[in-house]
């Protein structure tokens, strides 16, 4: 999954695709670099980011879904709004990554139960400008995991299939670095087995391996200069089974999920293709 921020203030590239055409050429770019699915946000989610109108996030991400979509490419919509993912699905859009969960608009169970179109529901305790403060735990990976069961549970008591779900545990989401969390979280994806759902692992260029990389002076890695680290992880995580790895550079990470599923195959039954959807058109 290559991702397309249409935002002027995103953590590692606000601004640099903030004009519709340069993000549909950014987003044609990163399917030619092998990303299976262009994931394309209007708002930001970095730590103490504030929430734009639901006008200028559909003004943002519109024309780029509708014309990658136009162009034979699997667009998912990074949005928490029902509204701008029920726009987002008429122009073409297959996937609604929803970083909330379903908790920041009722509305979206809904929506997702009547397109049918697959869903991401990634653990969330909060919107950006106070998650952090959330982020108290006592047993990471348990709580993650039963947090995300409840809230598969809601959506689905709310009309959602099941098979059009597909599960984030939130890396840097109320997630402390400090505390360990993410990596706590990545050491155990294996827990996440017990939900018999894919899981979509979202770390490129987040905080937590900039700040495992900290020189020296503990000054912690640019953002963009984390993009070997993001390889490695992605390495790992396919290795592990993750269904999808959602990274900004795409080219390198393709290779290494090509590079896991043949050490995970011994070489068998490899192919060039896309990858399934669930959901619409999918299995």
């Amino acid at each position: 999954m290559g991702v397309v921020n249409v935002t002027p203030d995103s953590f590692s590239d606000g601004g640099s695709w903030f004009d519709p055409e340069k993000a549909i050429e950014h987003g044609l770019r990163l399917a030619d670099d092998g990303a299976d699915i262009i994931d394309v946000g209007g708002e930001s989610t970095r730590p103490g980011a504030q929430r734009v109108s639901s006008a200028e996030e559909l003004r943002r991400v519109g024309p780029v879904v509708r014309e990658l979509a136009r162009q034979g490419i699997a667009v998912s919509v990074d949005t928490m709004r029902a509204e701008v993912a029920a726009h987002a699905v008429d122009a073409g859009a297959l996937l609604v990554n929803d970083v909330s969960g379903g908790l920041a608009d009722p509305a979206m169970a809904r929506l997702v139960a009547k397109s049918g179109v697959a869903y991401v529901l990634m653990h969330w305790r909060g919107h950006s400008h106070d998650m952090q403060n959330r982020a108290v735990y006592a047993d990471v990976v348990t709580e993650v995991r039963d947090e995300l069961e409840d809230r598969m549970d809601v959506m689905v008591g709310e009309g959602v299939d099941p098979g059009q779900i597909v599960l984030d545990p939130g890396l840097g989401f109320a997630k402390r670095p400090e505390q360990g969390h993410n990596w706590a979280l990545l050491a155990h994806l294996d827990r996440f087995d017990e939900l018999g759902r894919p899981l979509l692992i979202a770390g490129s260029r987040k905080r937590f391996l900039g700040r495992l990389l900290a020189g020296p002076d503990g000054t912690s890695r640019e953002f963009t200069e984390c993009d070997d680290a993001t390889v490695a992880l992605t390495t790992l995580a396919a290795d592990r089974g993750a269904w999808c790895v959602r990274v900004h550079d795409v080219r390198p990470n393709a290779d290494a999920v090509r590079v896991a599923a043949a050490w995970r195959s011994g070489g068998a039954g490899l192919r060039n293709g896309r990858a399934d959807l669930v959901g619409r058109g999918g299995r």
